[in-house]
C-alpha cells in the first residue's frame, strides 16, 4: 500500500457491519470472524491516492467498503471498480497484476490473507460437522456443547482438515458436587470443557480464598496446559454433578499434525488418460470470477448437503485459491467412500503467468455425478 496521506482507524472501529456482505467473508461465522476482525485494519484514502503499484507483495486482501477505484494492467487498459457494487477482495493474487488507484475518497478493508484463508477453512468445516450432527438424532443434545468447542479459540492453530478427529480424542469424566477437578499450583497435563454441569474457580491469595468466576455447560477451563507448562493459576471446583470432556496435552499436540490426503498436480491432471471431474470448492462469487475450465462449484459451506450429486466410482479432483478448503474438503470426502484427490498446486491456477485461462462465462452442475453445462 501506498503510504502517503494513508489514514488507518483503529481496528476498533471495524465491525460485522463492514463484512456481512462481502466474500468470502459472509461465509464465515461470527466467532470466526471476530478473531479475524481483531487484527483488521480499515483504510481510508483520498481521490488520486495510489493503493498500490504492479509487482507488490504485502501478504493481505483488499475489499472496497465505499467509494471507486480504477485498475490498470500492464498494458494500460484501465477498469473501475464501484464499492457499492464489489464485494470481492480487489485483486487478491500476488504479485499484484494492476496498478489501482482511488478515484474518489474510499475506504478499504485490510486483513491477512493467510489468516482469513485459515479461518474461513475452519468455520465452514464446522459448518458441515453441524449441519453431519444435526442430521444424527442419536446426537440432538451433543450439538450445542460440540458446536461451543469449534468455535473455541483454543483450536484456531489446529490444522483445519483435523477439526473433525478433535472429539476423537476427547475422554468423558463423570463428577460430583464438590469435586476438585484441578488445583491451583499443579502443572497440568489436560483441558477440560463443561458437557453437563457448572462450576467454581477460585484462586487463593495472601491466605484468603478469591472467588473469580462461576461457570456452566460450554466453557472450557485449564487450557493453559496446553500451550505451555506453567502451574495452574487458579482452582476449579464442582457446583453440580455434571459431565466433563477432558482433552490431554498428547493428544492435543498430535491434533497440530495435519494428515496427508491425496493429490495430483496440474501437470499430472492433463496427462490423466480418463479426465476426472473437477470441482471448485470456493463461493459462488468467488467462482464466478474465474474458474478451471469444465469445473463445477460445490462450495465447502454447502458440501454436508451437496456431497450427495457426487457419485462413487468417479474420480474428482478439488481445488481452491490456496489449496486449504480443497485439502479439508477432500479429507470429509474420503470418509464418505468417495474417490477424492486435492489439487496440489491450487495456487497456480491463479498466478498471472498461469498459462492455463480461466474460465468466467460458463458454469457447471453435477449430473449422475458428472460435469455437465449449466443452464
Amino acid at each position: 500500500m501506498s503510504s502517503a496521506n494513508l489514514m488507518t482507524s483503529n481496528q476498533s472501529e471495524i465491525d460485522l457491519a463492514d463484512t456481512r456482505s462481502l466474500t468470502p467473508l459472509k461465509y464465515m461465522s461470527e466467532a470466526h470472524l471476530q478473531v479475524l476482525l481483531a487484527d483488521a485494519q480499515k483504510q481510508y484514502l483520498y481521490a488520486g491516492q495510489n493503493v498500490w503499484r504492479r509487482g507488490a507483495m504485502d501478504g493481505r486482501s483488499y475489499f472496497l467498503l465505499f467509494g471507486d477505484v480504477t485498475l490498470e494492467d500492464a498494458s494500460g487498459a484501465c477498469t473501475t471498480l464501484k464499492g457499492r457494487d464489489t464485494t470481492v477482495a480487489i485483486t487478491p493474487n500476488e504479485p499484484r497484476e494492476h496498478e489501482v488507484t482511488a478515484v474518489s475518497d474510499c475506504a478499504l478493508l485490510s486483513l491477512d490473507t493467510e489468516q482469513m484463508d485459515k479461518l474461513l477453512c475452519w468455520s465452514q468445516v464446522a459448518d458441515y460437522l453441524h449441519t453431519k450432527i444435526a442430521r444424527d438424532r442419536d446426537m440432538d443434545e451433543d450439538v450445542d456443547w460440540m458446536m461451543q468447542v469449534l468455535h473455541s479459540n483454543l483450536f484456531f492453530k489446529v490444522p483445519p482438515i483435523n477439526v473433525k478427529v478433535i472429539f476423537e480424542h476427547m475422554q468423558v469424566r463423570l463428577v460430583e458436587p464438590g469435586e476438585r477437578v484441578i488445583r491451583q499450583g499443579e502443572v497440568g497435563d489436560q483441558c477440560y470443557f463443561i458437557k453437563e454441569g457448572s462450576a467454581e474457580v477460585t484462586r487463593e491469595q495472601n491466605g484468603s480464598v478469591q472467588h473469580l468466576a462461576h461457570i456452566h455447560a460450554g466453557r472450557c477451563f485449564g487450557e493453559d496446559a496446553l500451550v505451555n507448562d506453567a502451574p495452574r493459576n487458579a482452582s476449579v471446583t464442582m457446583t453440580s454433578k455434571g459431565v466433563l470432556m477432558c482433552l490431554p496435552k498428547q493428544d492435543f499436540y498430535r491434533l497440530l499434525r495435519a494428515p496427508e490426503v491425496p493429490t495430483v498436480s496440474l501437470e499430472a491432471l492433463a496427462g490423466l488418460g480418463k479426465a476426472p471431474v473437477v470441482i471448485d470448492v470456493r463461493s459462488e462469487q468467488e467462482y464466478s470470477t474465474g474458474h478451471f475450465p469444465g469445473a463445477v462449484n460445490l462450495p465447502l459451506h454447502l458440501l454436508a448437503i451437496k456431497a450427495r450429486l457426487l457419485v462413487p466410482g468417479v474420480d474428482y479432483v478439488l481445488y481452491c485459491n490456496s489449496g486449504r478448503r480443497a485439502e479439508a474438503a477432500t479429507h470429509l470426502l474420503q470418509g464418505e467412500g468417495i474417490s477424492v484427490k486435492c489439487l496440489s498446486d491450487s495456487d497456480q491456477l491463479f498466478n498471472p503467468s498461469s498459462p492455463l485461462a480461466l474460465e468466467n462465462d460458463n458454469n457447471y452442475v453435477l449430473r449422475d455425478g458428472l460435469a455437465v453445462p449449466g443452464q
